[in-house]
């Protein structure tokens, strides 16, 4: 995926600026919320902590609090950038830990450059934070303060760069040998590449059996051998050969390849010289020591794995960090020590041995993803990360005798990692992945907008979709050259100038509308008009879906793709659907787009409608029909059709949870539910997620004040119960807003696809 500067830059400055803040936990709304959290109450526990220093992990955010600490020295591929151009890279660092594990960071860049000086600084830290990350710290000097900070403070430290990479490439090695038939203690490893991750992989898997004799360490000025001059300590570890040895000739019999060095360093002979079932670990970025197909190639034998996504087995560090330190945080370890990150790369290997989750091979588009030499190690989306390493390292931190606060039931810690980090995070990221796999064509009906281009050219550059462009051609053009955007070979069409294609479109439009008012010249005339235009080449089969409405009122938007494709087979409606992203989780509201006021029937319909769009996102709908009243406490016309759509859906599908007429706070309350209402099917299952609104004034109100005022993320709308694939944007949607709604309508696409040829 190629990322442009402006989109980059932009990205970063947007209000607000940065990718990180800070949002109080607490309330503060009133006085005596301010007087707890600060003059007066505050004292309270600062008189506790200081009779009892441990007790500040009971009454302030120590425990969930990570420092990523720099001084920029080593600033992902690009060198000494100095402290300040660091910056970004640990805010994003922020972000991971935050997603993949809900551990909350402050980065913190230092002007530090010797290692007394970064040392001090971070042991003066140290009472506010439960661990310390160290982020793109050169070599060698990084190798002594990690190892000075491990031996001086008294909570986890870990330089990513190092173990991270370790880690994980670890685990990878232990289902290759497996896969292999290979003993560590037999093995000749030949490692290109001897900076701190270089190191700290080969020094891993020493501890892992890997005799130290063995590997054969080469860094930019050849073997690291006996004798050889301006060693540093660290590499002078892997000193123990008598002489040198050219890098073309040790690939002889060597059964492991781990390359940390630079890309298309390694030829297709020296594969070809290695021992049978070779293990080649080619971790540079963005290009490998040697191009998988090249590998493949020499080798159909060797197990491969690589730092990229576009390959298979991707290490990438992101698999652990997160999972390690949330572990390691949650029995308030003083230390990350060997026996923590060796169980935490058994845990990742052995991961890849069990069945693949149905929503994982959602995700990646395949229901062929098992335990082979294409899948040594998980995949970064499976949910099941955070749960397995995070009790590996828990255990062995405890095993091990650095945990503070050992865990007393790992049932309950899991179900604990679980809802620390819910559904909602990584929903988008899933869905985007799937259109990924097969872009479709989708037409935009507002293409001479700037930010419906930008949205186009973000779908063309990630392999989300392919845009086909409606609109004045000269306009678009003078956007695209204005913005200095890329948009490639889309196409652009300007219905007014395709006059054939009209007249060819106005016939089918007449057979379809003629006994409902409409005319031939009428049908012809409608053409002109780019929903008309866009939602008929959908119908023809010359795109895939159809994207527009941010130029138009929802209504007149939406008329032309019922003229031209129409309702589903046996559909009565076609109704809008909103997802919620929330930090409990996403949530999905319906009807908020079409249905002003839908009786019983078509209140149980698009609840059905609702529920399989869910279903299709590979989370389990539990659906409340709302209302004012709970259970038939107010009985009248409204809330009737409530009742009477919830009879209908329990009749006609018995295996829905469903349930109402309920109200909206009782049905996202489990302890309201469990206490009054225990006889619900919501009851016990974390209350609904999925609501169906009795009108379509409640439903639109409801999203858009949850929109501006909930802190949360809205989606859509989606239109369910269309024929073929169309969304209809609101007036105003943002890039960001687009792209999500493209990426849906490419998803309902394949779907489209996969049943029209079944």
């Amino acid at each position: 995926m190629s990322i442009r500067k402006e989109d980059a830059l932009e990205y970063h400055r947007r209000h607000p600026k940065g990718k990180v803040e800070i949002s109080p936990t607490k309330p503060v709304s009133t006085q005596r919320d301010l007087s707890l959290a600060y003059s007066p109450g505050v004292a309270e526990p600062c008189i506790e902590i200081a009779e009892n220093v441990d007790l500040v992990y009971e009454y302030t955010a120590r425990e969930n609090l990570v420092a990523v600490l720099t001084n920029g020295t080593a600033v992902l591929g690009l060198g000494n950038l100095g402290p300040e151009a660091s910056k970004p890279v640990m805010e994003g660092k922020g972000v991971l830990f935050k997603k993949f594990a809900g551990i909350d960071v402050f980065d913190i860049e230092i002007n530090a450059v010797t290692v007394e000086e970064f040392v001090a600084v971070a042991k003066a830290l140290e009472p506010t934070f439960g661990g310390i990350n160290i982020e793109d710290v050169k070599a060698p000097e990084s190798f002594e303060i990690e190892r000075r900070l491990v031996e001086e403070l008294n909570i986890p430290v870990m330089h990513d760069d190092q173990h991270g990479t370790a880690i994980i490439s670890a685990a990878a090695l232990i289902n290759g040998m497996l896969i292999a038939e290979k003993d560590f203690a037999d093995i000749k490893v030949v490692c290109i590449g001897a900076g701190a991750a270089a190191i700290a992989c080969a020094n891993l898997y020493v501890e892992m059996g890997v005799k130290l004799e063995n590997i054969y360490m080469y860094d930019s000025r050849g073997l690291i051998y006996e004798g050889r001059e301006r060693v540093n300590k660290y590499k002078a570890k892997f000193a123990v050969h008598p002489g040198n040895i050219e890098l073309e000739d040790v690939f002889e019999d060597a059964d492991v390849m781990l390359g940390l060095s630079q890309g298309n360093v390694v030829s297709p002979e020296m594969l070809k010289k290695m021992a049978d079932r070779p293990i080649v670990l080619a971790l540079a970025n963005p290009d490998p020591e040697i191009t998988w197909d090249l590998a493949m190639e020499a080798r159909p034998d060797a197990i491969m794995a690589t730092g990229r996504s576009d390959f298979p087995n991707q290490v990438n560090n992101a698999l652990g960090f997160p999972y390690i330190f949330r572990g390691a945080l949650d029995v308030r370890a003083t230390t990350i020590n060997e026996a923590m990150k060796i169980a935490s790369a058994k845990a990742i290997a052995e991961l890849a041995h069990e069945p693949v989750p149905e929503d994982v091979m959602a995700a990646y588009e395949t229901r062929d993803i098992s335990f082979g030499r294409e899948y040594l190690i998980p995949k970064p989306l499976d949910p099941r990360l955070i749960t397995r390493i995070s009790c590996a390292v828990a255990k062995a931190a405890m095993d091990s005798g650095v945990a503070r606060k050992p865990i007393e039931d790992f049932d309950a810690y899991r179900i604990e990692l679980q809802e620390r980090i819910g559904p909602s995070q990584a929903l988008t990221r899933k869905i985007i992945e799937k259109a990924q796999k097969d872009p479709k064509r989708v037409v935009f009906g507002d293409a001479d907008t700037f930010k419906v281009l930008k949205a186009a050219q973000i779908l063309r550059e990630e392999g989300i979709a392919k845009p086909i462009l409606l609109g004045n051609v000269d306009t678009i053009k003078e956007l695209i050259e204005e913005h200095n955007l890329d948009l490639g070979d889309s196409p652009i069409i300007d219905p007014m100038k395709e006059r054939a294609t009209r007249i060819e479109y106005g016939k089918v439009l007449f057979e379809k509308r003629q006994r409902k008012g409409i005319t031939l010249h009428d049908a012809r005339k409608l053409m002109r008009e780019r929903t008309y235009f866009g939602t008929m080449m959908v119908e023809n089969g010359e795109a895939d879906a159809f994207v527009s409405g941010i130029t138009k009122n929802y209504p007149n938007a939406l008329r032309p793709a019922l003229h031209v494709i129409g309702r589903a087979p046996d559909t009565p409606v076609v109704a809008g659907m909103h997802i919620v992203r929330t930090k409990r989780g996403p949530f999905f509201f319906a009807d908020t787009t079409v249905n002003k006021t839908p009786d019983a029937k078509d209140l149980a319909a698009i609840a059905k409608m609702v529920h399989d769009a869910v279903e299709q996102f590979n989370i389990e709908p539990r659906i409340a029909m709302l209302s004012y009243s709970n259970f038939g406490s107010n009985i009248d016309d409204e809330t009737k059709r409530v009742i009477e759509a919830t009879r209908i859906l329990r009749e006609e599908y018995p295996e829905m949870i469903v349930d109402g007429d309920i109200q909206a706070n009782v049905a996202v309350s489990p302890a309201i539910l469990n206490n009054n209402y225990n006889f619900s099917p919501l009851a016990g299952k974390k209350g609904a997620n999925t609501f169906i609104f009795p009108n379509l004034m409640a439903g639109n109100i409801a999203y858009k004040m949850m929109n501006q005022l909930g802190e949360a993320e809205v989606i859509g709308p989606i239109l369910l119960g269309m024929k073929k694939p169309v969304h209809i944007l609101q007036l105003g949607s943002t890039v960001r807003e687009i792209v999500n709604i493209a990426a849906i309508a490419v998803v309902n696409a394949q779907t489209h696809a996969k049943e029209s040829r079944s």
